[in-house]
């Protein structure tokens, strides 16, 4: 894993908790995205080499909407960049920790991803990340 590549935020309104982390980081949102797949719209802020994905359910049966039903808006996942995503996730299936899905997906931000579950990431949601302009 090469760094922190975002930390993604669950919330409720993109509109409100976007002019809120705007504000925070005096920085704009530079980037929207649906991910129909995952029944979410994202956001992205940057401030320095730190990302923050803000993270809307589009529907009321999506993970994110499940999420904050259960835990309310807050941190919903760390990302980390990885070169290899299926080397990476091979390697971790190997070291004991499952994965939410058996081959990486497109994701936001032209990223293909995979997830850790958080039961084996010591509670914490973790994203494997990979530009898919590489490999």
């Amino acid at each position: 894993m090469n760094k922190v590549e975002h930390i993604g935020i669950a919330v409720s309104s993109i509109k409100i908790a976007g002019d809120i982390y705007e504000k925070l980081l005096n920085t704009t949102i530079y980037k929207t995205e649906l991910v129909e797949q995952e029944g979410v719209e994202t956001a992205f802020l940057q401030t320095g080499p730190n990302k923050i994905e803000l993270l809307q359910a589009l529907h009321d049966d999506s993970p994110i909407a499940k999420f904050i039903a259960k835990k309310g808006e807050g941190i919903h996942h760390v990302a980390f960049e990885v070169d290899d995503i299926e080397a990476e996730m091979l390697r971790l299936k190997q070291e004991g920790f499952v994965l939410l899905s058996d081959k990486p997906k497109p994701g936001a931000d032209n990223k293909l991803v995979c997830f850790v579950h958080p039961k084996s990431a010591n509670g914490v949601l973790i994203e494997l990340c990979q530009s898919m302009n590489k490999g």
